[in-house]
């Protein structure tokens, strides 16, 4: 790789990663004011995105990264945000909430969507043209608005065809960009006609971009996401790019001077940061050795597992030592920790996870299970720091008690 390598102390990188992400202070604590949908828009646009998931055993995830970073943050403001036109949903790390301006510079994905689409969609040209009308003539409507009795092969299909073909043609347009979401009730989504949704001058914007500008745009917010990245990342720049491209591109950045590599001690990946972070990485290097994070703000905070934070996972396993995998989608012999289980970040270290679960019927909040890594101890600062977490959780989904059933180690008792 071009460039002069910055040699930094690992704790140093972890410190600058968490206050990158909001997450190296006491926000998560207490109950807090209510965040405005103004404040919940400044954080998704310093975050760049936030991830979209249905899952929803506990709050889902997009709300969960709100919460962990804003105190009293309530999923109505995002749902605010959505119905006002000021974020739209689209797919960067996945599908994502993106600030509304950031609209054009995914034009480059949605045209290779509708060349990679079109004869998809041409075969469902009725289908689509009834989609297309009857939104222009009711304004946004459901899946469930459309009645069909044409089944498809849809995405998560496996044998006959089982998906609705208004649901399928819904789902490729959202890709092509010809509707957005503009309303969610639950895991209920709306959809209206793109042209209608995005203001004017943005649309305008859109069309008049050329893809490689809007690719560079992209990969430069991919780059502030991240703050710390590294060509192995198979989501790199937020597009389908060979192993060598990847490589390519960040050693084109660094020859330009607008990334910098680094050598943090004990990791042996190469990783990179912008190069308008360097002089707080230095500064950070220079302090290493003062008081960490944990000792001067030893508060808890329970991560989503889509967390900004978790996108890269082999970032995890290099810099915290944690090996984490969301076991939601393994079958249930093969999970270790948990269904839904949840990173708990102490300070500047990950320490364990949580199993949570809420029973909305009964407003309990159940923690199947509270994991501690081998390594550390149920101090009597990190039992207090976790019972007020977990009671702050609680009241964050409205739960009027609070279960915690098996605990690792057995002898941590909250």
């Amino acid at each position: 790789m071009s460039g002069t390598p910055l040699r930094v102390p690992r704790d140093a990188v972890i410190r600058f990663l968490l206050d990158a992400q909001h997450l190296a202070h006491g926000g998560g604590r207490g109950a807090g004011t209510a965040p405005t949908p103004a404040a919940v828009l400044r954080e998704i646009r310093h975050l760049e995105c936030v991830q979209i998931d249905p899952v929803s055993v506990v709050e889902r995830n997009q709300h969960l990264v709100l919460a962990a970073r804003l105190p009293g943050y309530q999923p109505r403001a995002l749902g605010a945000l959505l119905r006002r036109r000021r974020v739209f949903e689209y797919w960067a790390n996945a599908a994502c909430a993106i600030p509304i301006e950031d609209y054009p510079i995914f034009e480059g994905t949605r045209r290779r969507y509708r060349k990679r689409l079109a004869s998809d969609l041409a075969a469902l040209r009725p289908v689509v043209r009834r989609i297309f009308a009857d939104i222009d003539a009711h304004g946004p409507l459901t899946a469930r608005a459309f009645v069909s009795d044409h089944r498809v092969r849809g995405a998560w299909d496996l044998g006959d065809p089982k998906t609705k073909a208004t649901s399928h043609a819904l789902s490729l347009l959202l890709k092509t960009g010809d509707i957005l979401v503009v309303k969610r009730e639950g895991l209920e989504r709306y959809f209206e006609l793109s042209e209608r949704a995005v203001p004017a001058a943005l649309m305008r914007r859109a069309r008049a971009i050329s893809t490689p500008d809007a690719d560079t745009l992209k990969l430069e917010k991919y780059l502030r996401a991240y703050r710390l990245f590294d060509a192995g990342d198979p989501r790199f720049g937020w597009r389908a790019m060979t192993a060598a491209a990847r490589h390519h591109t960040l050693q084109r950045l660094a020859r330009a001077g607008g990334v910098v590599p680094l050598l943090i001690d004990g990791v042996g990946r190469q990783y990179f940061v912008g190069a308008d972070d360097v002089d707080d990485l230095r500064r950070r290097a220079r302090a290493a050795g003062a008081r960490t994070v944990q000792e001067t703000d030893p508060f808890v905070r329970f991560l989503a597992p889509l967390d900004n934070l978790l996108w890269r996972r082999r970032r995890l396993q290099d810099l915290f030592g944690f090996d984490y995998t969301w076991e939601v989608y393994l079958p249930p012999r093969k999970r270790r920790y948990g269904h839904y289980a949840m990173p708990i970040l102490f300070g500047d270290r990950l320490i364990g996870r949580l199993d949570p679960h809420l029973d909305r019927e009964e407003r309990r909040l159940v923690i199947r299970l509270l994991h501690l890594e081998p390594q550390v101890r149920p101090t009597g600062r990190l039992r207090l720091a976790l019972r007020a977490a977990l009671e702050s959780f609680a009241r964050f989904h409205g739960a009027a008690a609070l279960e915690i059933g098996r605990t690792v180690p057995a002898a941590l008792r909250l």
